[in-house]
């Protein structure tokens, strides 16, 4: 992607003309290169294209699921086609490995089937009445436009997650991409018009949080707003959305623990920390960002992790045998740094990395080095806020229960990991670890027909499967009398 390609905004099926002169120049984080120009829409334009939705819902919504799903379907084979294409186009707009990337676009592409699946599976239900003569109906019926925004971390894996369901239920959508990774939004648009998607079913508007996303929350037309992204946005999402009080679907920040126990298959534990902590440069919402060992294995533990660490290959994203990218920005790279450094001063230790990483290509993007922390407390700061970056912090636990009051004590509770053969701990931790999506003996990684979902301040309600699509629809209540 050498030449920079100018985009603007989707709505109704038609490439528009933001109202602004203002453009977003899109760079990729490993280079600095420019990719792109995009269009920042104003006020008027997410108005517009609310209104576009708005108009298109009422035929999308009569259609029969399975004929919704046709659309999903033929959308699926086009992202199939042009997996090489999409890939390339995520891994420059947000650094991560190519073969990273690719996984994504396979994840975009089984949230989007599930959804199409299950399109005929929002089922309600029939009640017998209260008087001679009645039934009850509970219909499930779409909420008709959909907003979401998205975050930068999987830029089209998170449009693909709120896409599906949105539009398997009969709703019609208005996406606000992360200004500094629409790119991959923008091609999957483009697709929608090669798969014959109806004008203004799917649309997207591109531009910041101030001015684009605060519109879609606060029109009126929009009736539900999915956004994914930091928890300081999603309070201010929600207390944007409380004016109209519209239904939101929150998905934020996480503090993941990993807790790895005497028992455990040590071996399979540590690759799964690191993979679980430096996949995406450590810029995953359900990250290892803090790992609890037991103090029998703690010191094989660090050896494993001091020889795996090691081996991660910091480059070129799109370079085949680069295992780990640059990080988003330069900020979010002095942001890391900040936090390392901080946490030395509290008294941990730097066992390996904990600075900008310097000459060739890492002086044109925001490489941040692998770092391993111990003599890490629970207290520390890095050990409470979410870092977002390629730094694992290492615990030494006295046992399980040490281990199980450490993980709790935060105020995040997306997702969590555990590595033990011990049925007994297994049972108490599904009751005691309080967390809406542990990993039992594996790495990280959501299905698209699980429940992606948080407590405290990772969020509210949740994304995939069943559950996850019920949440796009809304229900009506029929007193039926004959």
């Amino acid at each position: 992607m050498t030449d920079v390609r100018t985009y603007d905004l989707f709505i109704g099926g038609e490439w528009v003309p933001a109202t602004t002169e203002e453009r977003d120049t899109i760079r990729n984080p490993a280079t600095g290169e420019a990719l792109a120009s995009v269009g920042i829409a104003s006020k008027d334009d997410v108005d517009r294209a609310l209104q576009t939705a708005q108009e298109a819902f009422g035929t999308w919504s009569r259609l029969i699921a399975t004929d919704r799903a046709d659309y999903l379907y033929k959308l699926i084979d086009l992202i199939r086609r042009d997996e090489d294409r999409l890939a390339r186009i995520i891994t420059s707009e947000n650094g991560k490995p190519i073969r990273e990337a690719k996984v994504e676009v396979n994840f975009a592409i089984q949230l989007i089937r599930f959804a199409a699946e299950n399109a005929r599976r929002l089922e309600g239900n029939i009640i017998p009445g209260s008087r001679p003569g009645e039934k009850i109906l509970i219909e499930k019926i779409p909420h008709g436009v959909v907003a979401g925004i998205s975050a930068w971390n999987f830029p089209l894996a998170l449009t693909a997650r709120k896409l599906g369901p949105a539009l398997a239920a009969g709703n019609t959508f208005v996406i606000k991409p992360h200004e500094l990774t629409p790119l991959a939004t923008l091609a999957l648009a483009e697709l929608s018009v090669e798969a014959g998607f109806p004008k203004g079913v799917f649309n997207v508007v591109t531009g910041g949080g101030v001015t684009v996303g605060n519109q879609l929350v606060t029109n009126p037309i929009t009736k539900l707003i999915t956004m994914t992204g930091s928890t300081p946005a999603g309070r201010k999402i929600m207390a944007a959305a409380s004016e109209g009080l519209k239904e939101v679907r929150l998905e934020l920040g996480g503090k993941a623990p990993f807790i790895v126990m005497d028992d455990a298959d040590i071996e399979a534990a540590a690759n799964a920390a690191v993979a679980a902590r430096f996949m995406n440069c450590g810029q995953v919402c359900t990250a290892n960002e803090r790992t609890y060992v037991h103090q029998a294995v703690y010191d094989q533990f660090l050896d494993l992790l001091r020889r795996k660490i090691a081996e991660i290959k910091v480059g070129n994203p799109l370079d085949a045998d680069t295992t780990m990218g640059p990080k988003i920005s330069k900020a979010e790279m002095e942001k890391v740094d900040d936090m390392v450094q901080r946490a030395v001063a509290q008294g941990a230790k730097v066992e390996i990395g904990g600075k900008a990483l310097t000459g060739g290509i890492y002086d044109t993007g925001n490489f941040y080095a692998p770092t391993l922390l111990t003599n890490v407390t629970n207290e520390m700061d890095i050990t409470q806020n979410e870092v977002f970056g390629p730094v694992l912090s290492l615990i030494k636990v006295e046992d399980f229960d040490e281990a199980l009051m450490m993980a709790n004590k935060s105020r995040y509770g997306l997702s969590a990991y555990m590595f033990t053969q011990d049925l007994k701990k297994i049972m108490r931790m599904s009751n005691e670890l309080n967390f809406g999506e542990i990993y039992v003996n594996r790495e990280g990684g959501e299905a698209a027909q699980g429940f992606h979902h948080g407590y405290g301040d990772s969020g509210i309600g949740g994304e995939d499967g069943q559950y996850g699509l019920e949440a796009y629809v809304d229900t009506k209540t029929i007193y039926l009398n004959y």
